[in-house]
């Protein structure tokens, strides 16, 4: 409904003025002449633009992160375990949840709940909000008659797995950092300070060292065609983030974090331990083998490592056993296959395959506290090759400039 302004004359003749919500001009008329008031003028007003409400509103409008679904699942948890009725306690969270995307999904979700619908399916009507993992939790929990276990799960099994990426991103922020410090200062270089020297050796017209010669021959490249590598660089940089994006690309990308000298295998392990703690919990909640194997290869989050987890359920399929299929696999260490090992010959492969999470949280923890130690060798000699071309490039003529003058 739009908002109109009127100006008007009550029966004693006195002008009134106003604003009304109608659907037009002549619904206004209406309302005016209904209340015993003369319409003189009718005019539609055009709202005011909030840019500060307007700001805020995008800012609440991004997809929920992980810290809102732990507190959304704690939530939960609280509301079922206290006897709350499921559609009561969504009314409730709508109220007080923050982000706006979420708070429209309980709405939603509530709607779906008031007209039949089951929680797990409501929920699996909004799968870029929800995962397949919590999903099937909540179907096991609704079937079971243990939903506030099935949310209790899901808020550690989410909190946890928030504690892994954040240590793989820790593993990765410190190489890049100082990669990044390193490029930008060769750039420096090469385009404001050796130009400078490479103006005084000129004036002296003396036959200048090879080393010197590379250098000033890098940085009359750099000077001359900066502009051009600036722009290969942008469009290498998009062109990557598009191919990324893709199902192949994805795929390979996942392939080579893996092999990263220092931090693949960080994040291989954490890798692992996100899918021996994901194949656990559904293991433990009654969700059958084939379909667990298919939540945990989405729940993996890396392409590579889920497809070596379907071609373990292609193996179960076929007959073969877990330990086999994984073996085949060739993604785990002996550490692991023994540990599925003793878990399918006892029965305890959830078990087995907690102890198998928590043993990689250990190692990678441990890892990324000490990536510092094991990357500084490596960047102090990047660093010293890096100014001994600089020292030789530049020191030798000034050296010899030096000797010149004192002969």
């Amino acid at each position: 409904m739009a908002t109109f302004r009127y100006r008007a004359r009550s029966q004693r003749g006195d002008t009134v003025t106003g604003t009304v919500e109608a659907a037009t001009a002549d619904a206004v008329a209406g309302q005016l002449l209904n209340s015993g008031v003369t319409p003189i003028e009718i005019n539609e007003t055009q709202p005011k633009t909030d840019f500060l409400a307007d700001f805020k509103k995008q800012l609440n409008s991004s997809k929920p992160d992980i810290d809102e679904l732990i507190l959304f699942c704690r939530q939960m948890y609280t509301l079922t375990k206290a006897g709350v009725p499921i559609i009561r306690g969504l009314v409730g969270l709508a109220d007080t949840t923050r982000n706006q995307v979420l708070k429209s999904t309980i709405e939603k979700m509530r709607q779906e709940l008031e007209s039949g619908r089951d929680l797990s399916s409501s929920m699996g009507q909004h799968p870029k909000i929800f995962s397949a993992l919590m999903i099937s939790m909540i179907r096991v929990g609704e079937s079971t008659g243990q939903l506030d276990e099935a949310f209790l799960q899901l808020s550690q099994y989410l909190e946890r797995d928030r504690d892994t990426r954040n240590q793989i991103k820790a593993a990765l922020r410190y190489p890049a950092f100082v990669l990044i410090a390193i490029s930008i200062a060769i750039v420096i270089v090469n385009i404001f300070v050796i130009p400078a020297f490479a103006g005084v050796f000129a004036g002296m017209k003396m036959d200048l060292p090879w080393q010197t010669q590379a250098l000033i021959g890098t940085s009359d490249f750099f000077v001359a065609y900066w502009k051009y590598m600036l722009g290969a660089l942008v469009a290498l940089v998009l062109w990557v983030r598009y191919y990324i994006n893709t199902d192949e690309g994805r795929y390979r990308w996942d392939k080579l974090k893996l092999r990263l000298p220092i931090a693949g295998s960080i994040i291989m392990r954490a890798t692992l331990a996100r899918f021996a703690r994901t194949f656990a919990m559904t293991a433990r909640s009654g969700v059958p083998l084939i379909q667990a194997l298919s939540v945990v290869a989405r729940a993996v989050d890396n392409d590579y490592v889920a497809d070596k987890v379907l071609g373990i359920r292609t193996g179960i399929e076929r007959g073969d056993s877990l330990t086999r299929t994984a073996v085949a696999a060739n993604m785990f260490t002996p550490l692991v296959i023994q540990m599925l090992s003793v878990g399918e010959e006892t029965g305890a492969v959830d078990d087995m395959l907690d102890e198998v999470a928590t043993f990689y949280d250990r190692e990678v923890d441990y890892d990324v506290k000490n990536i510092s130690s094991a990357i500084e060798p490596i960047l102090i000699i990047s660093i010293g090759i890096l100014v001994l071309i600089l020292a030789l490039g530049i020191f030798l003529p000034m050296w010899e400039m030096t000797s010149m003058a004192s002969r």
